[in-house]
């Protein structure tokens, strides 16, 4: 094990820890990787275009760093743009010399395969000591590649320094998760090219299958022009919908579980689960229809449309005791219908019973399965 010096911190329940690592255990720990493209294999590092008057020729060994450069179609960053690594082992060489500035002040961005163990300090449970198994290449960058790599390249130079790199290390961070983290981070400032969204959208991302089979469900809500969620769910950390992927993803895939209303289906038999969910929401954007055209309703944020999937299994089992087909757009109807006399428009109003009744989704799911099991408004 390997002991850093960190603090652990915490925001919406992820955990994670600001650490402070040398330039020895960056190179010994992290492993670099890019997105191939398949077989016709573009090299892991890719020239940039050289400026009119550029400085002389690399100082980089360009053969033994690209031999630690791994192509994989699991990956998700980008090819290395040499002409970024040539200016940052540059720069470092001059903080070298100047000795008035430091060359990595920013935090870089890390994800752990494996969980971590922290030992706190003293009585502030906050602060203590990071325990990282010693293993080559069990941590791998999320943003910072580039930084990472020159100091990789430029390492024989760091040996003797007093030299440590900031770091914001996550330890088993879902693989989407960690995807979406990369593109959230990179798709507007470093803009990343169309090709490059669409490889990592791919189902090669995510390991596992019942995941692999929500983000699929997701990918037909917010793709499909009859989705009511039409271009409304932000994939991969981009779009204009106000959703996220990974949450509704994350309530999907236990669907696509082997106990699961879907668990049992083929590939092919995914494409009904699909077609269920845009005719099930179809429905729901008629039997609220008030609230899903209105503007100061909260029916189509995170916790209502997860609470809508929570509760599909309730009403996929009625359609199976019905005997009626799992997507069929009438039948669903059907069942959901006593969500608009027992449950209503009003209920979503955001500065209304949404606000007042502390809506979360587990509460909202309650109200919607309990609609469902006494559709007249018996007592319960």
């Amino acid at each position: 094990m390997i002991n850093v010096a960190a603090i652990r911190m915490q925001q919406f329940g992820v955990q994670f820890y600001q650490a402070s690592l040398t330039a020895s255990d960056i190179d010994k720990l992290v492993r670099f990787e890019v997105l191939s493209y398949g077989d016709g294999a573009q090299p892991p590092a890719r020239s940039g275009k050289p400026k009119p008057g550029a400085p002389q020729p690399s100082k980089v060994n360009w053969d033994f760093l690209e031999r630690r450069i791994a192509s994989s179609d699991k990956a998700y960053q980008r090819q290395i743009i040499r002409k970024k690594i040539d200016e940052l082992v540059q720069y470092y060489d001059q903080c070298r010399q100047a000795r008035d500035l430091p060359s990595i002040p920013g935090a870089v961005i890390i994800s752990c395969d494996e969980k971590l163990s922290f030992t706190p300090a003293d009585s502030d449970a906050r602060v203590g000591i990071l325990k990282v198994p010693e293993r080559e290449g069990i941590l791998r960058a999320i943003d910072g590649q580039h930084r990472l790599l020159a100091l990789h390249a430029d390492i024989e130079r760091f040996r003797n320094e007093d030299f440590a790199v900031p770091a914001i290390i996550f330890d088993r961070l879902p693989e989407d998760h960690v995807v979406q983290m990369f593109v959230t981070i990179n798709a507007k400032h470093t803009r990343l090219n169309a090709s490059h969204l669409v490889s990592l959208s791919g189902r090669q991302l995510y390991r596992d299958e019942s995941l692999a089979a929500g983000h699929d469900v997701v990918r037909a809500l917010n793709d499909r022009e009859d989705s009511p969620l039409y271009d409304e769910i932000k994939l991969l950390g981009v779009g204009r919908g106000r959703v996220a992927q990974a949450p509704l993803a994350q309530e999907l895939k236990k669907l696509f579980a082997p106990d699961g209303v879907f668990g049992k289906k083929s590939s092919d038999g995914h494409e009904e689960a699909k077609k269920f969910f845009v005719n099930y929401f179809k429905q729901i954007a008629l039997v609220f229809g008030g609230a899903w055209n209105g503007r100061k309703y909260s029916i189509r944020s995170a916790s209502a449309l997860r609470a809508f999937v929570r509760v599909a299994p309730e009403v996929i089992k009625r359609l199976d005791q019905e005997h009626a087909d799992r997507s069929d757009f009438r039948a669903i109807g059907r069942v959901i219908a006593p969500w608009g006399r027992r449950i209503g428009d009003l209920r979503f109003e955001t500065e209304g019973a949404w606000k007042r009744a502390g809506t979360t989704v587990d509460s909202l799911s309650k109200e919607l399965r309990l609609a469902l099991m006494y559709p007249e408004g018996a007592s319960v």
